[in-house]
Formats: C-alpha cells, structure tokens, sequence
C-alpha cells in the first residue's frame, strides 16, 4: 500500500525546478559523442509566443466529486496492485538477467514497457503528492534496471538473455520485435522521473541508450537505415530532448518518422537477412504498422491503432519543434481521417480484433468492437498536441470524448480490474481483469490518471486557456506573473461553471474558455454582469485587466441528447445513442430486470429526467426515460409484422465509463427506435 505522505513544499518544488533547469544546461553524460552528419538539422522553426503550451499537472489540483476519486484509486490502489503483478509475473525478475534457455518464463519482447509504464505512472503520483515509500520503491526498481544494461548503453532484458544464450538478434527484426517500443517507454519514465524528483539515475541510463540508438540508426555508412515496427519511440525521443536540451534526440526523432515507408523498404530487406520471405508477413501489408507509405503521404489512417496514435502523437511533436507545416499538415489529413470516418462514438478506435486495429471507413461495429483503452490513451495524446498549435476547440472536444469514455472505461471505479478491449455492446460475459498476458493497458491508464490535470489548462503568450472543466485549482505563469485560477463546478453532470482568477498584480491578458462542440447554447457573466461573447473555434476569449477575485459564471446547457451514426455505418441503421454533456450513456441489464436490451426501443421525443445518485456508481447522474419493449415471442422464428406487439418499460441509462461496475450482464450504448 502507497502512503499518503505530506504534499511537496515550496522549498523541495523549487530544488526540484533547480535540477531540472541545471539538467537541461548540462545536458545527458556524452551528449557530444555519436553525432550523426547525415542528420538533417531541422527545418526553420516557427515562433511559439502565440500557441497554447500545456500547464504540468503538477500545477493544477483537482478536487472534484469525479476526478479526484479516480486519481486517489490510482494512487492508493491500482499502483500497488500493479507493482504486485510485475513481481508475481516475473517482468522484475527479468531484470536480473538470470534466465537459461530451458528455464521456462523467458522474458517477452514486450515486459520491459510495462515495467516503464509503472515507473512512469508512479513518478507522476510522486511529483503530485511525495510518498517516502514510492520514492524509495522507484529508486530500487531503477537501481536494477541501471544493474541490467549493458556496455555499450543497449537494455532490452529479453535480448540481452537471448544474446547471452549464443542468439545474436538484437536490432535484427525491427518490424516484430518491440525492441524501440520498449525503449521509447524506457525514455518517458526517465523523463518522468526526473522531472518529478530531480535524480538523473534513471535520465542518464536512457541517456546512454539513446545514444547507443542514435549510434546504430541513420543514414550514415555505419548505421542501419531501420525504424520501429512499433512506434513510441519518437515522441520519446522529443520529450529527452525538452528535458536535456540534447539536439541529438530530436534529430533522431525526425530521422525515424522520415525514413518510415522510405524504398527499397527496410522490412522487406531485414526480413530477407533472417532469412525471411518477406512476403510472408502475417498482416499482409505494411499498412499494418504505417509504413506503407513515407508518413508525410499518407492520408488514410491503417492497420494498428495503437502504433498509429503514437506515430501521429510524434508527428505533431517534430512539428512543433521544427516549424514543420508539411509534417503537421500530413498529421491533419490523418485525423480528418480517424474522425469523421473511423471513430467510436466514445472516442474509441479500431474495431477489429485481428489488426487491434483499423478496417474500411464507417466500418463500426458495436458488439465486436475492439477499442483497445490504449488506443483511445493515443487519441488523448495525439489531439492535446493539435490541439496546441491553433487552440481549435474540435481537437479538444475529441479530448474530451476519449477521456470521459474511452478511455475511462477500461478501468473500474475501486482502480483494481481493467479493460484491454471496449465494446459498445455486450450480452454479459465481458468483464474487466486484474492484468493481461499482454498488459500494455493496465499501466497505460494508470500514468494518463496519474497525470489528468495537465490535459485542463494551457498558457501562451498574453493568454490562459481553459479546455476541461472541474472543481478545483490551478497556477500558471501569464506575461511574467502568477495567476491563481479556481474552479467551482459540478462538471460533467452540471454545466455551470464558476471561475475565480486570482493574478498576483492586475494584469492584461486574454482568457480562453472552451464551449464544448455539444453545447447548443451558453451564457457568460463576468463579476455578475452579463456579457455577448462568441465562440470562435470553439473558444470565447476575454480580454481585459484582470484584478484579484474577478469572477466568471459560464453556463452550458447540458440537455440530453440522441445522437444518430452517419448512414454508411451500416450496424446503426435505425439506432440512436444518448449523451449528455461529454459523456456517453448506455443501459445495463441489472436495471432492465424485465427486457432483454436488445428489445428495448427508444422513442424519439421521449421526455427525459436527470437524477443525481450519490450512491451510485460514485455519485452519477442518471438518465430515466419511458420506452417501449418487444413483448414475449410466441410463434416460430418468423412472424407477421401486424401481430408484433410492444409494452411500454421503463429504461435507465448510466454512464458508459462505469459500467461493468456492478452485477454482470448485458450492457448496450445504440438502441433501437420507436415510432412512437
């Protein structure tokens, strides 16, 4: 169990951004050897005064009757249960490089990135909240990993046992084997760490295996001219560079999303160096893992999802960095792609199980949907980063829906059992699990939830951004001063919002509230005064000289809503889905004691009522209706249409990212329609 220690104070917050700052001037350890002059330098890079940056999470604090439960489950219950599986499944012993062939458990291409993700999740809890025990705990963990890595920088423990069995494969199958996946997960918890606690223990190992890569790959005489199978490496990559300073890094980066897809195609060749006929891959096609085409020609999301929102999470990165309207055009093209065309209501992605990921357009499928949680993790990550470059609102609302339901959902309210897949339909025998074989979602929620407030806030220059809404607070530096910002809201089951802006001075500054895409209509009044805004890009700015206690009341009508599927998705015909402000409901059989789901019809002016339930589920907001329900079947498996009858019933939906929380059964988010 993580104890709950003391809140860090100012004066271990500011050693903390003293190490940080002295790290990123004195860079990783031999951050000048390996330097690659095939490497382009970068393209012109653009000026960033005017976009909207990321508030830490470390500096907003949420305590809200919604989110901050979660985080404390997070915290208190799903880190330890975690840590308890990485033990009891052999991913910490691993690092002890004792396995023997014939041993059995050999380490898997892939249990060093569950481990990362862990140390990750936890830095972030750390840096929330210090806990002496966690401390203590990461440096251990770390400790063994520093003990595992080799020479020349290389870690990858299932390699380096195999190695040491007389098999030479490390870097010889790019395409299957994980092994810069597992590294970009390395990376981001170094990152994290380092960030969280200043101690470079953990930065300067993956410093030293970044530069091992940096060595290995390029266009130089020397190097292979391969990328990953499994993209996560290169937003990584992006993130070392920030915290180093280390150009190396970048350039690395950008060399990894440029030569994907590049010909003659580095997989084929690899592939035929094993030995291999290439044309025996098992997904067919590089679509598969995005290197059918070089990214900056793609147009049409493929093949996993996962991989494809860490590539385009990477791509806007590099974008970003380097001024790069061509890379973030090709990222654009993508996600018109995924959203008009590809997306789960819910904001998950990917509906086939044999890819774990994208088929044909409008193909979406409820009951077999796949919507792994990660995948759904990938769209919050891929649109916060869109979302910074114009502040266009539609990036956010596809945050917003992702976050509140696909991703959600995949974990249980007590922080302890997990979903790998996300269907929008079940006849009762899909439940959440303690951990998976393959268990990649499990601590990829847990570093999202360690981390949630920093997806609430942005700053830019002369401006403060406000994309989600919830009770709490926030610090954030606008034009050189500090600026206190308090939330008071029932947020997502109330649309009234109340906001208090506290700047240290008076200062100028432009403030940025979102008026989610869901919202039909809003109102604003600033110290009780009534103001005629509107929304541009889904924002409303105001600007004027902030004083202390200035106050904002921003009222979002939260009316109950039926949604309909674009008629190409075929499974929907003649089906509707309910929503109420950003979150998706759906009905569950242990409310529907006398009807089957599937029986149950909608009408389409039902008269809706909201109820809060303080007791259930962890205080939702309930949806109750009256429709109709097929009454009993009494003839064979066909029958005249005339003699069909319906009953009416009553129908209560709940939230989608709670159910499976209590008794097993059915559970359906699109439900038919009534005429009447």
């Amino acid at each position: 169990m993580i104890a709950c220690c003391c809140q860090v104070g100012a004066h271990e917050r500011a050693l903390l951004q003293h190490n940080y700052a002295s790290a990123r001037v004195a860079g990783c350890h031999n951050a000048g050897a390996g330097r690659n002059p095939s490497r382009p330098a970068g393209g012109p890079t653009m000026s960033l005064k005017q976009q909207p940056t990321p508030l830490p999470f470390t500096q907003v604090q949420l305590h809200d009757a919604f989110w901050a439960p979660r985080m404390l489950a997070n915290r208190s219950a799903t880190l330890p249960a975690e840590y308890a599986q990485l033990e009891s499944t052999g991913r910490l012993a691993a690092l002890e490089l004792a396995w023997q062939p014939g041993a059995g458990n050999p380490p898997h291409i892939f249990w060093d990135s569950d481990i990362a993700k862990w140390i990750e999740a936890a830095a972030y809890a750390l840096a929330a909240q210090f806990d002496a025990q966690l401390d203590a705990q990461l440096d251990a963990v770390i400790a063994r990993l520093a003990r595992a890595q080799q020479p020349d920088g290389y870690l990858n423990t299932h390699f380096i046992v195999t190695e040491r069995a007389g098999l030479q494969r490390r870097w010889t199958n790019l395409r299957d084997s994980h092994e810069l996946y597992c590294a970009g997960h390395l990376i981001e918890a170094a990152v994290a760490h380092f960030e969280a606690t200043g101690k470079r223990t953990l930065l300067d190992v993956m410093c030293r295996y970044a530069d091992c890569i940096d060595r290995s790959f390029g266009r130089g005489a020397q190097q292979q001219r391969g990328y990953p199978g499994h993209e996560e490496i290169e937003l990584a990559l992006v993130k070392l560079h920030r915290a180093t300073g280390e150009a190396r890094y970048l350039a690395l980066a950008r060399y990894f999303i440029d030569e994907r897809g590049q010909q003659p195609h580095y997989f084929d060749g690899e592939a035929r160096a094993r030995g291999e006929d290439p044309a025996q891959f098992r997904f067919t096609n590089y679509e598969y893992n995005q290197s059918h085409l070089p990214v900056r020609q793609q147009t049409v999301v493929t093949g996993h999802a996962v991989r494809a929102m860490y590539l385009y999470s990477a791509m806007a990165d590099v974008a970003n960095a380097d001024g790069d309207a061509g890379l973030l055009a090709a990222s654009q093209r993508l996600w018109h792609s995924v959203v008009d065309e590809r997306m789960y209501i819910t904001g998950g992605i990917g509906p086939a199980a044999s890819n774990e990921g994208f088929t044909h357009a409008y193909d979406l499928p409820d009951e077999t949907a796949y919507a792994e949680t990660c995948a759904a993790i990938g769209m919050v990550f891929w649109n916060q980063r869109l979302l910074q470059f114009a502040g266009d609102g539609r990036y956010a609302d596809v945050l917003e829906r992702a976050l509140y339901n696909g991703v959600l959902s995949g974990v249980s309210l007590d922080g302890l059992r997990f979903f790998y897949e996300n269907p929008l339909a079940s006849r009762g025998a899909h439940h959440r699990a303690e951990w998976f074989d393959c268990a990649c979602c499990p601590p990829n929620i847990a570093r999202l939830m360690a981390g949630v407030g920093g997806y609430f806030y942005s700053t830019a220059a002369r401006s403060l951004w406000v994309h989600l809404y919830a009770a709490g607070t926030a610090a954030a530096q606008v034009n050189g001063a500090t600026v206190r910002i308090a939330q008071h809201t029932q947020y997502p089951w109330d649309g009234r919002v109340e906001l208090t802006i506290e700047p240290e001075r008076p200062l100028r500054f432009a403030l940025h509230l979102r008026v989610p895409g869901w919202c039909r209509r809003f109102t604003l009044a600033v110290n009780g005064k009534r103001v005629a805004v509107r929304a541009r890009k889904g924002y409303v700015a105001v600007r004027r000289l902030w004083r202390t206690g200035d106050k904002l009341l921003l009222q979002l009508a939260m009316p109950v809503r039926l949604t309909r599927a674009n008629p190409h998705v075929r499974q929907m015909a003649g089906r509707v889905a309910v929503e109420r402000g950003p979150l998706v409901y759906c009905l569950e059989g242990t409310d529907h004691k006398h009807a089957e789901l599937d029986d149950i019809a909608l009408p389409l002016r039902a008269r809706w009522t909201v109820v809060q339930r303080p007791q259930l589920l962890g205080g939702v907001a309930v949806l109750r209706t009256r429709g109709l329900a097929a009454k009993p079947w009494r003839g064979g498996l066909y029958a005249e249409a005339q003699t069909i009858a319906d009953q009416p019933v009553n129908i209560t939906a709940v939230p989608y990212c709670v159910w499976d929380n209590r008794a097993p059964g059915e559970m359906r988010v699109w439900l038919r329609t009534a005429a009447k």
